[in-house]
């Protein structure tokens, strides 16, 4: 077939121009070039395509059917090769994301607001999945790009960090007053009114002069009795940012009792603020509820290791021009 797509093409000029010199005027080749080439694809099909006279050349029955087949398959390529222009000049494209719900808000949404803007003609498929199973994703050519939590990958799988994130503490300001007093024990903790959580990246102290310890206490160590005997609330088991926390809280002999497993970061911290118990959440998610006092960053002897951010993709697949654009905006 590939071998004969030439001479189709002869085929189908002669056609339409109804007279072999005009065909081989348009083809830019003799004429004896053109009726070897048509001889030849009459010798292949074991039928007469055309009939001669001193007037020119016509189709024949067989010729006219044919033809009708020929004329749409190049009338499609011509179509192809149109829309393939509009694809490069334009911009034209599909990228297929897939992305946790709490990434695809608090970074996704950032990125993909001025690359549309830019770039109005690439359309968009979006995933939600946790980074492990974007991962599954991505590996199995089910997506192009992931954005997902630092971890470990399979071979054949670049990643390129953009974001650093922090795991932290919080609880609401009345959660940790009463906690104390949930404990059946005399003491509860003081909370001046003054004192607020994380405010754009720098700590505020949760413990200034001491004043929500006890006696002797250290404001970690009070961190410390509170995730263990509060209802610390997580992300699930399979996660990639629960197993980051959980690592931790081994690490430094912290022993929780009561754990409470949700699978969404944006309700961790709102359920955080309205008093549940105390949260493992990322600082960059939950910069508004700190800021307006909604919740209250935990002090920690040793902060969690700082964690990355990054889109990930399959370094042996070949990129469209969208993905390409989408991946050298993003910087990765």
């Amino acid at each position: 077939m590939v071998e004969s797509l030439n001479n189709y093409y002869v085929f189908y000029t002669v056609a339409k121009a109804g007279n072999i010199s005009k065909a081989a005027n348009q083809l830019f080749i003799s004429q004896p070039a053109i009726s070897k080439a048509i001889s030849k694809l009459e010798h292949e099909l074991g039928t007469d395509l055309f009939s001669r006279s001193s007037r020119g050349v016509s189709l024949t029955e067989e010729g006219q059917v044919l033809y009708e087949y020929v004329e749409r398959a190049f009338d499609n390529l011509n179509k192809g090769e149109e829309n393939l222009k509009k694809y490069t000049e334009l911009g034209l494209g599909h990228i297929r994301i897939g992305v946790s719900t709490s990434l695809c808000k608090h970074i996704l949404l950032d990125y993909l607001k001025e690359f549309i803007r830019e770039n109005p003609h690439i359309k968009f498929s979006i995933d939600c999945h946790s980074t492990i199973n974007t991962i599954k994703l991505l590996k199995n050519d089910e997506i192009d790009i992931g954005l997902i939590c630092d971890t470990e990958l399979p071979k054949g799988i670049t990643y390129t960090p953009v974001r650093n994130i922090h795991d932290i503490f919080v609880a609401s300001r009345d959660y940790i007053e009463n906690f104390n007093l949930r404990e059946n024990e005399e003491e509860s903790f003081d909370i001046p009114e003054n004192i607020s959580g994380n405010i754009l990246g720098n700590v505020v102290p949760l413990f200034k002069d001491n004043a929500f310890v006890k006696q002797g206490d250290t404001p970690s160590s009070v961190t410390k009795e509170l995730l263990e005997k509060s209802n610390l609330m997580v992300l699930e088991e399979s996660n990639v940012t629960r197993t980051h926390v959980d690592n931790y809280l081994r690490a430094h002999n912290i022993h929780c009792s009561q754990l409470i497993e949700i699978n969404n970061m944006d309700l961790l911290i709102d359920f955080a603020a309205i008093g549940m118990g105390v949260a493992s959440v990322v600082r960059e998610f939950a910069l508004s509820q700190l800021k307006s006092g909604q919740i209250m960053e935990l002090p920690l002897e040793t902060e969690i290791d700082e964690r990355t951010v990054g889109f990930a993709y399959s370094e042996n697949k070949k990129q469209s021009t969208a993905i390409k654009r989408f991946l050298d905006y993003v910087g990765a």
